[in-house]
């Protein structure tokens, strides 16, 4: 109560309170004076306000004259890193420190990420802020159910994406991707995409890759389509389809969905679809030899190797010249 006596004393007048958390005993937020830097600008600052030596200020502050006296000298490659980081984040204008790091690292820097950290908020360099995450939806009994992947041609998943060209028109994409490697397959960009275009682009996958043991998809009409589900039953692949309304359990591919719709379809302007078909493609191999996934290490999901020739006597003796592929039937295929 007002004149009690009660409670805290009355601030003396003329007295500066100080804050156990703050530095600066007026109650601002100046730093700390921890590190060589800092002390040398604070010895500065005491030698120009108070008038004093050198040799007392540092030895009020606490930093060897040597230190003070010792001017830094950053390394000899820091100017040429500091232009290889720019340059890779304006070209990857969606990719953070740590795969411009992975970058830098395959290109033969020798160079760790606390390093590039420092330089990249030298630089004032950020990743736009994108939309807030949403929280995971669970099912009654608090589980997902989902059957992940255990190794390549486990389970592959493929689902579309739309965008439009500079005219206005629609276009489809179809992603298909191998869930466990998190290589894409392939992305097969059109005005229009039916079950039977669907059928198509698995015909020539399963030829190229194998079939897989099981394929993911949400409940379009071009994945749920009799023509559909019926030959991947005679090829033996199982399907896999999502409860409806729950792209959450399709998330391999809805992530990739979104890396595609985030670092390429939201930057770019297509001003037909010939050249939608070839900015996507190259984007895709892109995607699967350079660019670094967290998942993976930060490295590409199907980097590029050089494959030896192969001069196997037996090739010439079946017909085959030494770099063509084997022959692969798909049962099933017509």
């Amino acid at each position: 109560h007002e004149g009690s006596g009660e409670g805290e004393p009355a601030a003396q007048e003329g007295s500066v309170r100080s804050y156990s958390r703050c530095a600066d005993p007026e109650g601002g937020c100046r730093g700390k004076v921890l590190s060589p830097s800092r002390r040398r600008l604070a010895i500065d600052h005491v030698q120009e306000a108070l008038g004093v030596s050198q040799r007392r200020a540092c030895q009020v502050v606490g930093q060897h004259r040597s230190t003070q006296r010792k001017l830094p000298t950053p390394p000899a490659d820091e100017k040429t890193l500091t232009a290889a980081i720019i340059r890779l984040a304006q070209q990857y204008g969606r990719y953070g420190y740590r795969r411009i790091t992975a970058l830098l690292r395959n290109e033969g820097w020798l160079v760790n990420a606390k390093r590039v950290e420092r330089i990249w908020r030298r630089e004032g360099l950020k990743v736009p802020q994108r939309q807030p995450k949403r929280g995971r939806l669970w099912f009654n009994d608090g589980s997902c159910v989902r059957l992940r992947p255990q190794y390549p041609g486990h389970v592959w998943s493929y689902d579309f994406v739309m965008d439009r060209t500079h005219d206005g028109k629609a276009f489809r994409m179809l992603t298909v991707i191998d869930e466990h490697s998190r290589q894409c397959l392939a992305i097969h960009v059109q005005r229009k995409l039916k079950s039977d275009d669907v059928l198509a682009v698995l015909t020539e996958l399963f030829q190229r890759h194998g079939p897989p043991d099981h394929i993911r998809s949400d409940n379009g009409a071009e994945f749920t389509a009799h023509a559909v589900r019926d030959w991947l039953g005679r090829i033996g692949v199982k399907t896999l389809y999502i409860e409806p309304g729950s792209p959450w359990e399709n998330g391999y591919n809805e992530s990739f969905n979104g890396k595609l719709r985030d670092e390429l379809l939201n930057g770019k302007i297509f001003y037909s679809l010939r050249e939608a078909q070839v900015l996507i493609e190259r984007w895709r191999h892109h995607y699967n030899t350079v660019r670094p996934h967290s998942a993976l290490g930060y490295r590409p999901p199907a980097p590029q190797a050089i494959v030896p020739q192969r001069t196997d006597p037996a090739c010439a003796m079946d017909g085959l010249q030494p770099d063509q592929p084997f022959p692969f039937t798909v049962p099933g295929l017509t």
